[in-house]
């Protein structure tokens, strides 16, 4: 797979290249799949995670989760070949507690998410995912609703400045923000090569750099997908659904999203400050998960060799205890949200 990482070196919009599990063996041994359970693989994909799961132990089954059509699909062979083991459903991860109940399955043993956007979406340049081929700009995962040609054509100046500022971190989001609405005055915005054509024109390429229109599509594939508000969900959906023991799971490829995985297991853990001798005592809640890795795990070098797309994964993973599942957390909420969005919500960035 290659894409969910939209970093240096990670081809965060490239060509094409074969489906590689990232971080395979270490998620394994994190979902700890040897001793047999229910677990849901909420980013099925091609399915790499799931045929590892279903190989690491006879009893093992799966309830994978897709919002892409064409990845149910592709899925299908698979749910054939492994009959009851698998079920293949058609949603959002971040509704992975209500999907899995739903299939008569009321807690499991493990969930694992690889976030961001796959190599099969990236190689068809009928997605619009990808700058490097002429395609629609179209960029929905789930191939319905508002696409990127919407939302460029249709967002305001401060609009598109903050999507490419905050989910695409890019440095120079008004200006590209304000070429844009000059442009499409003159004609509206329907190809991938336009809009990398025109960043390009604005943003001088470093050697051996990244295309100057990576990070702008990046911040339009999150925004168009709401991917960090469905990582969020799925956080507390996985909260939810994960009996005592259960293992969470979560692989990122940039900053935002590890920043998010970070600061939930932080609180959930017990790990966030719970208050200051300057400010009154916060109620301690009992941690609803116990660290199983310490810090980030990133990929060997070996892998990393094999699959430079690996090279910018992170994976941490959590147990669940015995703790009832706690409300939202409204800090982790804001995080995914623009500055506006959580200032109309009363929040604070």
């Amino acid at each position: 797979m290659m894409g969910r990482g939209d970093g240096p070196g990670a081809g965060a919009a490239g060509g094409p290249t074969r489906h590689v599990p990232v971080l395979l063996a270490e998620v394994l041994t994190a979902l700890d799949v040897k001793r047999g359970g229910t677990f849901i693989d909420g980013t099925f994909g091609a399915g790499g995670y799931t045929r590892a799961i279903l190989d690491g132990h006879p009893r093992n089954s799966v309830v994978a989760i897709d919002r892409d059509p064409d990845a149910i699909a592709g899925g299908e062979a698979l749910v054939a070949k492994v009959k009851k083991r698998l079920t293949l459903v058609h949603g959002r991860f971040g509704d992975l507690d209500e999907i899995t109940k739903a299939q008569g399955v009321e807690s499991v043993d493990g969930v694992v998410l690889d976030i961001g956007v796959s190599s099969m979406q990236l190689d068809e340049a009928e997605r619009g995912f990808s700058f490097r081929g002429e395609g629609p700009l179209d960029m929905r995962m789930e191939q319905s609703g508002p696409s990127a040609a919407d939302l460029v054509n249709e967002a305001s100046e401060a609009e598109l400045a903050d999507i490419f500022y905050h989910y695409g971190e890019e440095r120079r989001a008004r200006f590209v923000a304000r070429a844009i609405i000059e442009a499409r005055r003159r004609e509206p915005f329907e190809t991938t090569r336009q809009l990398a054509d025109l960043v390009a024109s604005l943003i001088r390429q470093e050697p051996g750099g990244i295309h100057p229109a990576t990070r702008v599509f990046q911040g339009l594939r999150i925004a168009v997908n709401d991917e960090l508000g469905e990582l969020v969900r799925a956080l507390h959906s996985a909260e939810r659904i994960l009996k005592p023991g259960g293992r969470l799971v979560v692989v990122t490829f940039h900053s935002l999203e590890d920043r998010i995985v970070k600061q939930f297991f932080a609180a959930r853990t017990g790990r966030a400050p719970s208050g200051s001798r300057h400010l009154p005592t916060m109620n301690v809640v009992e941690p609803t998960f116990d660290a199983i890795t310490k810090g980030p795990v990133g990929p060997s070098d070996q892998e990393i060799a094999r699959n430079p797309r690996a090279r910018s994964a992170k994976l941490r993973a959590g147990a669940r205890t015995t703790a009832p599942a706690q409300e939202p957390l409204s800090a982790i909420t804001m995080l995914a949200e623009l500055p506006q969005t959580a200032e109309k919500r009363g929040g604070r960035r």
